[in-house]
């Protein structure tokens, strides 16, 4: 029984699991939006997108193993650790991969496979590789993280239009400082892991300014999505507005009005509430209005 405990552990590590349900919530998120409708259709897109996000995490994780070792906030991770040899780790994020493509292939369409196909090798073919020589790999990266949504949108049976183009830029805006407040708290380990700093190129506190600048064009993108569609209900609006304030207002109180020494961790928890809240309100306004 310990051993499966053990097991389930290294692999829940090698996964990243709330990263992985939070790229599969943004998926299901998606295909509300676009079907309107809860359903049991749904199932194979979120169980695929699922493994297909603990894939390229999993492969993410071996391509990184000798960065993550010089990391104080990674060297605890199952390949650096020594609790998961490279090889193995590699045959399971591949069988992850493999299983989720299938899945997509069987039970969803031609487009979502497509899209999950071109997310995990822009994320581990370009994005992982980049990260190494620029501190702006994250302007590419960020792609990726607008791809979910778009495969449940057509996954729910979605076309090409507004309101996915809104989603989708919404979620490209977000993954920047969502990842450059995570470089900013861990920064020191990053440095040692031999990654390009931002503070580096820019020094913190202009780095604390550019990001507030990012923040604010995250809560734009955000309150311009009812234009395209995707909030029809003036109470969801309103909700979104509050939320949104919430946002800016932490943004100018943790970047701009507190000594930027402090842990970014609290602002980053900040942004990544903003956009699971706006998820929820998109997907409640299309259930019930």
């Amino acid at each position: 029984m310990r051993d499966m405990r053990t097991r389930f552990s290294l692999l829940v590590d090698l996964t990243r699991l709330r990263m992985s349900l939070f790229v599969t919530f943004s998926a299901w998120a998606g295909f509300i939006l676009a079907s309107k409708e809860l359903s049991k259709g749904v199932y194979p897109l979120l169980l695929g997108v699922f493994l297909l996000a603990s894939g390229a995490s999993g492969l993410n994780q071996y391509q990184e193993r000798r960065e993550d070792q010089r990391m104080e906030r990674t060297k605890g991770r199952p390949i650096p650790s020594g609790n998961l040899s490279p090889s193995l780790a590699l045959k399971l994020s591949l069988l992850l991969l493999l299983l989720g493509f299938s899945i997509l292939w069987i039970g969803s369409s031609r487009i979502a496979l497509g899209l999950g196909i071109f997310a995990m090798l822009w994320y581990n073919g370009i994005y992982t590789p980049l990260k190494k020589r620029t501190v702006l790999a994250i302007l590419p990266g960020a792609l990726v993280g607008a791809i979910p949504p778009a495969i449940g949108w057509f996954s729910g049976g979605g076309r090409p239009d507004g309101q996915l183009l809104a989603i989708a830029f919404f979620f490209f805006i977000w993954q920047i400082p969502h990842f450059w407040l995570l470089l900013l708290d861990y920064r020191r380990d990053y440095e040692k892991a031999g990654f390009p700093a931002v503070t580096q190129t820019w020094g913190l506190n202009q780095t604390g300014k550019i990001l507030f600048v990012w923040i604010l064009a995250t809560a734009v993108a955000g309150l311009l999505t009812p234009l395209f569609g995707v909030i029809s209900s003036d109470a969801i609006f309103g909700g979104l507005v509050i939320l949104t304030l919430w946002l800016i207002w932490n943004a100018w109180k943790r970047l701009l009005n507190h000594p930027l020494s402090s842990p970014f961790h609290p602002a980053f928890r900040v942004v990544n509430i903003y956009i699971l809240t706006a998820m929820v309100l998109f997907s409640l306004d299309h259930l019930l209005y």
